[in-house]
């Protein structure tokens, strides 16, 4: 619906995105390369104080771009059998930048997929925080993903966030065959509370993971690989 397409020095701001996806019939060819608010091979972008509303596509995403902010936003997704795929906040082939402060709420409906996404495909990801968001990532999906293809994740912070009511919390996963390596990456200080499985999953070429005082209540285990400079300490359970 709105595209920064190539704007510099750019504010998506104070007001409600609906793309009417209960309504209209929204499965048609490209639906997963154009999104909701969709900023694009930019620099200094900044989308704030936006609501998403029936989405059928990812809600807010960021593709190409660097030095951007999503902050304080709210995402929620309430179909059921009608899409796949309907990511919250969904960061691809992009670096510098803040996701803070933002409601994602994808499990309102059945259709609902990550909450939060970090994605390279055709560029690394590196150099993004996550901070203070309260993320419910849908029923097909986790919390925050970081979605590995041909090229690397790499420093990526994941600080003060509250993770719930998902199938996973932060995971790792591969797509198109890729085994890029995720490295320096710090899971501190985060809630994980009623999760289906793991409240953390780490597999693969790993390096620098950093996963300290996060509190978990009513969620599965932790599963990370052994790597060099792996840390791992004071995660407790409290309810």
């Amino acid at each position: 619906m709105i595209t920064t397409n190539g704007a510099q020095n750019v504010t998506i701001s104070q007001l409600t995105a609906d793309q009417n996806g209960a309504e209209l019939d929204g499965n048609l060819p490209g639906r997963l390369h154009e999104y909701l608010v969709d900023v694009r091979h930019s620099s200094n972008a900044l989308v704030e104080s936006v609501s998403t509303r029936n989405p059928y596509t990812y809600s807010i995403a960021v593709v190409a771009s660097n030095n951007f902010c999503v902050r304080d936003n709210n995402t929620l997704v309430t179909s059921s059998g009608r899409y796949d795929q309907l990511d919250g906040i969904h960061i691809t082939d992009s670096h510098g930048g803040v996701v803070e402060g933002n409601t994602v709420d994808q499990r309102q409906g059945a259709d609902g997929d990550d909450g939060l996404v970090a994605q390279a495909l055709g560029a690394s990801v590196h150099d993004v925080s996550y901070r203070n968001n309260d993320v419910r990532g849908g029923s097909h999906g986790s919390g925050l993903q970081l979605a590995v293809g041909g090229h690397e994740i790499y420093n990526i912070s994941v600080d003060g966030n509250r993770f719930r009511g998902s199938p996973d919390g932060v995971k790792i996963g591969y797509y198109d065959g890729g085994t890029a390596a995720v490295h320096d990456v710090a899971v501190i200080n985060n809630e994980f509370s009623n999760l289906q499985g793991p409240w953390l999953n780490f597999h693969g070429d790993l390096g620098n993971i950093v996963v300290t005082n996060n509190v978990i209540c009513q969620a599965g285990t932790i599963m990370i690989e052994d790597a060099p400079g792996n840390i791992v300490a004071n995660n407790g359970t409290n309810c």
